[in-house]
């Protein structure tokens, strides 16, 4: 480390290691530090991949709802999103195809909206007739496009500028393709996806709390007691 900050200190540089142990550089003026760029795009550590080996688990066997409540709304909020709100099941004639809707304030104050579908398992176009599954999705989204939401702070509906569609499984290409080519042009762009990694990702580098309950799975099974374990 002394050897490389020789080299970098000519720049304005210095390296030093985190908390966690993971290499950062810091600019000895301004004290901006490379620990505020969230990028996947790193080793994990090994406590970190214990982690995501435990949300990995926790997904495949929650529900649509648990999903929902344990990890998205959680993680969202760590996102700075406002007013987020789910629909769950007592309000499913009412939704107009959210599963969650909320809202996100511009650096302007300006306000964007979204919409969210969930979804349990992968996402693809494999069904028995050829698209059963990704079409699944596909109502719910015009209706949701096409439906206001009334935001209790502005007093007022608004359009939802963004859909996003969130799977606790892959979403593979076929989907996306299938999906692209139902709508036009203007409702494309404004669908948003999100799979089981990029979920996983966002958990591990916004340091977002874990859901109090995690199922942790071995070679043979769910272990621990009823299969999970206080976090």
């Amino acid at each position: 480390l002394d050897l490389l900050n020789t080299s970098l200190d000519r720049d304005g540089f210095q390296a030093y290691y985190d908390e966690r142990g993971i290499c950062q550089i810091r600019n000895t003026g301004t004290q901006a530090t490379s620990s505020g760029v969230k990028s996947p795009q790193r080793a994990w550590t090994k406590a970190e991949q214990e982690t995501r080996g435990r949300l990995a688990g926790f997904l495949e066997s929650a529900s649509e709802d648990q999903i929902t409540e344990k990890l998205l709304l959680p993680l969202f909020r760590q996102l700075g999103f406002q007013r987020i709100t789910a629909a769950g099941h007592k309000d499913k004639a009412l939704e107009y195809g959210k599963d969650v809707w909320m809202k996100y304030r511009l650096p302007t104050l300006h306000h964007l909206y979204f919409g969210i579908q969930v979804k349990k398992g992968k996402l693809d176009a494999a069904g028995k007739s050829g698209n059963a599954n990704v079409a699944e999705v596909l109502a719910p989204i015009r209706m949701m496009l096409g439906h206001t939401v009334f935001d209790p702070e502005t007093n007022r509906r608004s359009l939802v500028d963004h859909a996003i569609i969130v799977a606790g499984g892959n979403i593979t290409k076929q989907a996306h393709n299938w999906l692209g080519e139902q709508l036009d042009s203007s409702q494309r762009s404004q669908i948003l996806f999100m799979d089981r990694n990029d979920i996983l990702d966002l958990f591990l580098i916004h340091g977002v709390p874990l859901p109090s309950m995690v199922a942790i799975r071995g070679e043979t099974g769910s272990l621990g007691l009823g299969g999970e374990l206080p976090f």
